[in-house]
């Protein structure tokens, strides 16, 4: 009997009418003699709006109790999606991410799933019942509820589909696919049919906010293909899968695209740390104790001076990390006898992603050129074999990515 994975994001059940409205949808599923695994977000806000709760109480809350407090918006989610099914005559079953066999490392907040015991689970499907689990946690080795990271029903639903051996895993959102660019920004950007884990594995580190990079990461692994689509139109979204797949299913006239899409983040900053001595050493000392604060870094650019013996380092971090890392450096500075830190919060990162970099040679050319033309200035380049990425102006961000789209012809059926 086949099993379906199914994943339904906040937006999906953030109202009891929402939440009916998917019981018919994974009723229709169950009566045609499918074996069904439904995960669950928590409703709309309601993780944010429990951190709201948190931060009234304390400004230093224990991880633990933190973890507590926000697995239980999914529970509700669970138990009310259980009910609806119930309602309408389909038998089903909530469980938590602990009862359903989800064993996480000792971390709380962050942790990654280690391994799901499937007793439960095979148990409650053998009896007749969809099972509805909740998404973004699991347990310790202790029994301690641990999240997994936010977004991270994604991981849950792509990890349950993968230990359950499912062909497909289906994520509903409130949108209807991956698209070459966000259509707020881009009013003809194109629904994209397929895409490889690559691809989508960039685009969600870059700024693309319909799936989480980590689940994308555990579909790659386990080779689970994603059905990205929307909860409220019975329509085909589109397919996350391996090169070979899409190799596979591929027109052998049909052209590789260049570029697939383009992710704007404007959830970064600008810090750097100016004429720090150029010796070996230097850079393993900056960003091991960005390493230690736990900030993570994205781009990097060090320039030597013309003189030689002094370089200035600039990096990228999360906008919300701003603070702490200049902080770091702040200190750094002292020891290093660096001459100053500067930072800048007003910055974004535009980025062009697609496979067919690697065999068409001219790709940044053409990038660089179009940013040029329209004026907008380059501050910081990175680069990887199917993804070139520039730091520019904040209020300049929605501009490059319509411009860019156009260069590039993704509004173009292919």
């Amino acid at each position: 009997m086949p099993i379906i994975v199914h994943k339904y994001g906040g937006t999906s059940v953030g109202t009891p009418e929402k939440i009916k409205n998917v019981a018919r949808k994974v009723k229709k599923v169950h009566d045609r003699g499918n074996e069904v695994v439904v995960i669950v977000s928590a409703m709309g806000h309601t993780t944010d709006e429990l951190i709201d709760l948190m931060d009234k109480i304390t400004d230093n809350p224990s991880p633990r109790e933190y973890d507590m407090l926000v697995s239980t918006g999914e529970q509700v989610s669970a138990a009310l999606l259980a009910m609806a099914l119930q309602e309408i005559g389909c038998p089903a079953v909530s469980l938590t991410g602990g009862q359903a066999g989800v064993k996480t490392e000792d971390i709380y907040k962050k942790a990654r799933i280690k391994d799901i015991h499937l007793d439960r689970m095979k148990k409650e499907l053998k009896q007749g019942n969809v099972v509805v689990i909740t998404g973004f946690q699991g347990i310790d080795s202790k029994g301690d509820i641990i999240t997994i990271g936010r977004g991270g029903s994604d991981t849950s639903a792509v990890a349950i589909a993968a230990a359950l051996a499912a062909d497909v895993c289906d994520i509903y959102t409130d949108v209807d696919g991956v698209y070459t660019t966000d259509p707020r920004i881009v009013k003809n950007a194109r629904k994209i049919e397929n895409i490889s884990y690559e691809e989508m594995l960039e685009l969600a580190s870059l700024g693309a906010q319909v799936l989480h990079p980590r689940s994308v990461e555990c579909a790659s692994f386990y080779d689970i293909v994603i059905h990205l689509r929307s909860s409220t139109k019975d329509i085909t979204g589109t397919y996350i899968k391996s090169v070979a797949q899409i190799a596979r299913e591929a027109s052998k006239m049909e052209k590789k695209e260049p570029v697939r899409g383009i992710a704007l983040d404007e959830n970064i900053a600008k810090v750097g740390i100016l004429k720090v001595p150029d010796k070996p050493g230097i850079a393993a000392h900056i960003f091991g104790a960005l390493a230690a604060e736990s900030i993570n870094v994205d781009m990097i650019v060090q320039s030597i001076h013309s003189a030689g013996a002094m370089a200035d380092m600039a990096f990228t971090v999360n906008r919300t990390d701003m603070k702490k890392a200049v902080q770091v450096t702040e200190k750094l500075k002292k020891k290093l006898a660096a001459v100053s830190v500067i930072w800048d919060p007003d910055v974004c990162k535009v980025s062009i992603v697609g496979k067919g970099m690697v065999s068409q040679p001219g790709t940044a050319a053409k990038m660089f050129d179009a940013l040029s033309k329209a004026k907008i200035n380059i501050q910081m380049i990175s680069t990887s074999e199917i993804r070139v990425s520039c730091v520019v102006r904040k209020e300049q961000g929605k501009k490059a990515v319509q411009i860019l789209h156009k260069v590039f012809g993704l509004e173009k059926v292919r």
